[in-house]
């Protein structure tokens, strides 16, 4: 039996799991990020973390092919360098030496969202398709493309950064520098503030008691549970989201017209609550709508998994 080590390093947590030569995990383990702090601390704890998973598999790192790591921002493939991570406050940092001066294995990085696009490519709703394109809704809008088997990044690594397409000139302002992107609306941060500003035009809309009368309680399932209640404001919310993330989505589409794409993060845990009606826009909208062939449209299936699977299956990919 093969064994890969994958290594998902979000901004709130760094998670580790051993995945077997049929792509499961077989133990995993995980700590806290507490970023921005100095990389060389975060590397020790990512380290810890793999070895942690490690004992839980009953196996060590002689066990194990190679490791490999899923980390935010743009890193080059050539050097192993993150070249810049706003997320972890990360510029120039030689992680791949980093960990394996610390690991002695050889390691492999991606972008975080390039690997769980790979995990569902390899193991998930998009297995063996040949173009497949992920897009993860959570603190922003993550994106990943799968061409025949190989992670496309661009000339630069910077390539698939979906969520910083503009859908709005000149609208809110998004942390990449740009104004009206993708992810200032369709990430859970953006329908948060989607949610909290029909909130204060309608006082007495049932959202409020959902989040206890505290508007800073609101978060990303708060407006659909609204809709469950038959609240007009959180319907009016849900249907705002769906319509600027429809229109993120069908402009990936009219770009790569990819064989399937697939939905990830935790707003993609609502299923059919989203896809249905965000299909129905995409169906009427897509420059390909009159075609006999059009991209299926999915959530993804591994969920928090993604990361680790992928980013475990880097080694492939080389």
């Amino acid at each position: 039996m093969k064994y890969y080590l994958g290594i998902d390093l979000g901004g709130t947590n760094i998670a580790a799991g051993v995945v077997d030569e049929n792509y499961k995990i077989i133990a995993q383990a995980s700590v806290r990020t507490n970023s921005p702090r100095p990389a060389d601390d975060i590397a020790d704890d990512m380290a810890f973390v793999a070895m942690e998973a490690l004992k839980k598999a009953e196996i060590d790192m002689n066990d194990i092919e190679w490791v490999g790591v899923g980390a935010p921002g743009s890193i080059n493939q050539d050097t192993g360098i993150v070249e810049y991570s706003n997320n972890l406050g990360f510029l120039d940092v030689p992680l791949k030496k980093m960990l394996e001066e610390r690991m002695q294995k050889t390691v492999y990085i991606e972008n975080d969202a390039n690997a769980a696009a790979y995990g569902e490519y390899k193991a998930g709703s998009a297995k063996s398709v040949d173009i497949s394109v992920m897009v993860t809704l959570g603190t922003g809008v993550g994106g990943g493309i799968v061409i025949n088997n190989k992670i496309y990044t661009g000339f630069n690594y910077c390539g698939a950064e979906l969520g910083h397409a503009v859908i709005k000139l000149d609208g809110r302002p998004c942390t990449c520098g740009r104004r009206g992107c993708l992810e200032a609306y369709a990430s859970a941060t953006g329908l948060i503030q989607t949610t909290k500003e029909l909130m204060q035009e309608n006082k007495d809309s049932a959202l409020w008691e959902i989040c206890g009368g505290d508007i800073s309680r609101v978060n990303g399932r708060t407006a659909f549970d609204g809709v469950r209640q038959d609240d007009a404001t959180a319907k009016k919310v849900v249907d705002l989201y769906v319509k600027q993330l429809a229109c993120g989505i069908t402009n990936i589409i009219n770009i790569f017209q990819p064989d399937m794409l697939c939905i990830g993060g935790g707003i993609s845990r609502e299923g059919d609550n989203l896809l249905n009606p965000l299909k129905e826009i995409i169906n009427q909208e897509v420059y390909s709508r009159n075609s006999e062939r059009n991209t299926k449209i999915v959530v993804a299936t591994l969920g928090n998994d993604a990361g680790i699977i992928g980013a475990a299956l880097l080694g492939l990919s080389h």
